[in-house]
């Protein structure tokens, strides 16, 4: 069976993108021909601001050029349209007649200007800032003319104005409304940014409608509605792009406000794709990048007969790239009855933030002359992350100037937003292969490489990397030995890239080994579980475990655990133990150090029916899950009250068993401060004391045996369920598979814990967020 064909409608951003996760995922799957109406390789259209201000050329906006295509075996025809897809026949036709068949077709046409329909707007001397064509056009205009005129004060219309400033000419912005960028920023926003570009020099005429551009055959000026003139030798329309869709409307495809598409972005029409700017998604059409990469891969999933739960839309960020003015949006910030909002505003430093959080979560942020906290707060709303009061006040300090946010910026923290790279993916590229340039590090990590906004920061980490502070270096503890990746690298791109399954996480992150070994299979399977609660995933680490309830011994027999709740039992299920050790010709059994009575000698061909046949729960004694052993048993010379641990043991015991956590933990409970000693030896340490109930961690260190650390003093027996139910729901959250509980503890800082455990809002949300049987807590 050959290849099949593929047909990709425009040599934009959107649609050479979703190719390179094609082919990722199945590289020699497609004969891929790509047809682009302008004259020029893929590039960077976001960027083109970048040339017209003069810190960027056209070469530099390039993003995969002629030996790209060739590697690739991609046939590219530039500067030919595609006028017509008939879907019944799959094949495509151009503005040169050319007929080319398809199995499969990805419309990426993108948008185009939205063009005033007033009287003169097709004079010489205005222009639309959509190509490179326009932004040479408008160069070169600057080195004849002197004054200019922008229509719309928008990201695009501002940024266009801020090049002609540059470029020497006299600007003026109309825009219909009387705040700038008004869809991205409040008024108080929007006021500081007018007054920080009159400061540079651009005139503003706010609350204008254009009625006419006058002249003869050449721009002269503009009239408004208002009877009010402006004098122009160039006009630049910049007040929005319209979805182009003409292609789609023509070949009878469902359109809306652009190509109607569904989760997998596929059109009405069969085996027709689209995606970008010319798509709509839910009622919602994306202009710009990340969506538009987001959608990408969702669709390359789809089309590569990839399992995905498709694309669900995206969070939207802005930032306005103009030397030195900071400016940031992004979310929701509008505010209503349900959210609260935290401002800080210093009129000396012209500093503004606002913060939107609805359930002590970000909804959206705008931040003003200091945006060093914008790639933190897109990874809060991402996350839809509850904040704590300590991450609040950091959110609102005033970032300084000669401290960039990358020295204090984790290493799993994602730099460049729009592909997905951390700072740590930096760090390790740049010391294997020397990098000492933004540029390097963009051709080797595609950091930046998208809408430039974190591109400051790229340059910052490298300078970063340079001086005498810089101690960091990339924890080598990969997740095994199958991938170069940290177990919070794979997370986070799980994550971004939603990945849900083992297949799509070995396939997508380039593991050596596609098949996994114990440590990976494992590890991602508990990944999955706890980014997908409730997800149902066949279970791949039992391929490395004989029974997922039994241990296999070295003569090929079992040993089986039946539950018993805090170490107690009775005469009814010791007479049900006999009679499956009959039954099954198990001939011996034996009192764990753990107070629980295990059955050796169990048959391998009887295992299943023991499984399924007695009312017994079994347990693996070595499994990743939570252990309560009950240590008041012992006679000890006292009077200490032992009824009401060993109703507490039985209670956590019911609670917490069966749940999976990165590494097996014990709980070791005891009613007498006799035994505090051996207490402060275990993961978890639960004493009663004159205090109340005294709740240590992190004792049991390996070969080694550390000093007990005081978590909290509970003041009753359900006050001990909650705090130890809220610890472990918050280990299983954050630690990476086999970090054992005291390795979690040292890296995630005691204190900090403490903090989460005692906030009572957090408390409940991990609660909420729990698998844990807490229904019984308050019982």
């Amino acid at each position: 069976m050959g290849k099949e064909r593929l047909v990709v409608i425009g040599n934009g951003m959107a649609g050479v993108n979703c190719l390179e996760e094609i082919f990722k995922l199945q590289p020699g799957r497609f004969d891929v021909t790509v047809f682009g109406s302008e004259p020029h390789f893929n590039y960077n259209r976001i960027l083109l601001s970048s040339v017209l201000q003069g810190s960027a050329k056209v070469q530099d906006i390039i993003l995969h050029d002629r030996k790209w295509y060739e590697d690739n075996h991609i046939q590219l025809y530039t500067g030919e349209t595609v006028t017509e897809i008939d879907h019944t026949h799959k094949f495509i036709r151009t503005n040169l007649n050319k007929e080319v068949h398809y199995d499969k077709v990805i419309i990426a046409t993108g948008s185009t200007p939205f063009i005033l329909p007033v009287p003169g707007c097709k004079k010489e001397g205005v222009f639309t800032f959509r190509t490179i064509e326009d932004c040479s056009q408008m160069i070169e205009s600057a080195k004849l003319y002197k004054k200019a005129v922008v229509i719309g004060g928008g990201v695009l219309g501002l940024e266009a104005a801020r090049g002609l400033l540059g470029l020497g000419m006299a600007v003026d912005v109309v825009h219909l409304s009387n705040s700038l960028m008004d869809k991205q920023l409040d008024t108080t926003a929007s006021k500081m940014l007018r007054h920080e570009l009159e400061q540079q020099g651009i005139n503003f005429l706010l609350e204008k409608e254009t009625a006419e551009i006058t002249g003869e055959q050449r721009v002269e000026g503009i009239l408004f509605k208002d009877g009010s003139e402006a004098a122009a030798d160039i006009v630049v329309m910049a007040a929005g792009v319209r979805p182009n869709i003409q292609l789609a409307i023509n070949a009878g495809i469902e359109t809306g406000r652009a190509i109607i598409v569904n989760d997998y972005l596929q059109t009405s029409a069969p085996d027709v794709y689209a995606v970008g700017e010319c798509a709509e998604h839910r009622n919602k059409v994306y202009g710009l990048v990340k969506p538009l990469y987001e959608q990408g891969k969702e669709l390359a999933k789809h089309i590569c007969e990839v399992d995905s739960h498709g694309y669900h839309g995206s969070t939207l960020s802005t930032k306005l790239k103009i030397s030195g003015v900071e400016v940031f949006s992004a979310g929701n910030w509008l505010e209503d009855d349900t959210t609260k909002t935290i401002i800080h505003y210093d009129e000396d430093e012209y500093i503004y933030k606002k913060i939107v959080l609805k359930d002590d979560r970000v909804q959206g942020a705008i931040m003003f002359g200091d945006a060093n906290a914008s790639n933190r707060l897109i990874d809060y709303i991402y996350k839809k992350k509850a904040i704590t009061a300590k991450e609040k006040k950091l959110l609102m300090q005033e970032g300084s100037k000669e401290l960039s946010e990358i020295t204090t910026m984790e290493g799993t923290a994602i730099v460049c937003n729009c592909n997905g790279v951390s700072k740590g993916e930096i760090i390790e590229a740049a010391q294997k292969q020397a990098l000492t340039t933004i540029e390097e590090v963009k051709k080797c990590t595609k950091a930046s490489s998208a809408c430039g906004g974190c591109r400051p920061l790229v340059g910052d980490l490298l300078i970063y990397m340079q001086s005498d502070t810089f101690k960091e270096v990339k924890e080598e503890r990969s997740l095994c030995s199958c991938t170069s990746l940290t177990d919070e690298e794979v997370v986070t791109k799980m994550q971004m890239l939603q990945l849900d399954s083992f297949e799509e996480v070995t396939s997508r992150l380039g593991w050596s080994n596609k098949e996994g070994c114990s440590q990976c299979v494992a590890a991602i399977d508990y990944y999955v579980r706890m980014l997908n609660p409730g997800y149902n995933q066949v279970e791949k680490s039992l391929v490395f475990f004989d029974h997922s309830n039994a241990v296999r011994q070295n003569d090929g027999s079992y040993i089986i655990s039946p539950q018993m709740n805090g170490g107690f039992t009775n005469a009814n299920q010791l007479r049900r133990v006999a009679d499956l050790m009959e039954e099954y010709l198990i001939p011996q059994a034996f009192i764990t150090e753990e107070q629980r009575l295990s059955l050796l000698g169990a048959p391998e061909d009887a295992l299943y029916a023991i499984y399924k046949e007695t009312d017994l729960p079994l347990m693996r004694k070595d499994a990743n899950i939570v252990q309560v052993i009950n240590l008041c048993k012992e006679n000890h010379n006292c009077t200490c009250t032992k009824q009401e641990v060993f109703e507490l043991a039985i209670k956590m015991d019911q609670i917490i068993s069966d749940v999976k956590t990165p590494h097996r933990i014990k709980v070791r409970m005891s009613g007498c401060l006799n035994n505090k000693t051996r207490i402060g030896l275990e993961d978890i340490g639960i004493v009663r004391s004159d205090l109340g109930w005294e709740i240590y961690v992190g004792g049991l260190c390996l070969n080694e045996f550390k000093d007990e650390q005081l978590l909290y003093v509970a003041n009753s027996e359900n006050e001990v369920l909650e705090i130890v139910l809220c610890l472990i729901e918050y280990y299983r959250q954050t630690a990476r598979y086999s970090e054992r509980l005291f390795e979690w503890v040292d890296r995630m800082n005691l204190l900090h814990v403490r903090e989460i455990l005692i906030d009572n809002e957090l408390r409940t949300e991990l609660q909420e967020n729990s698998e844990l049987k807490s229904g019984y807590v308050g019982n």
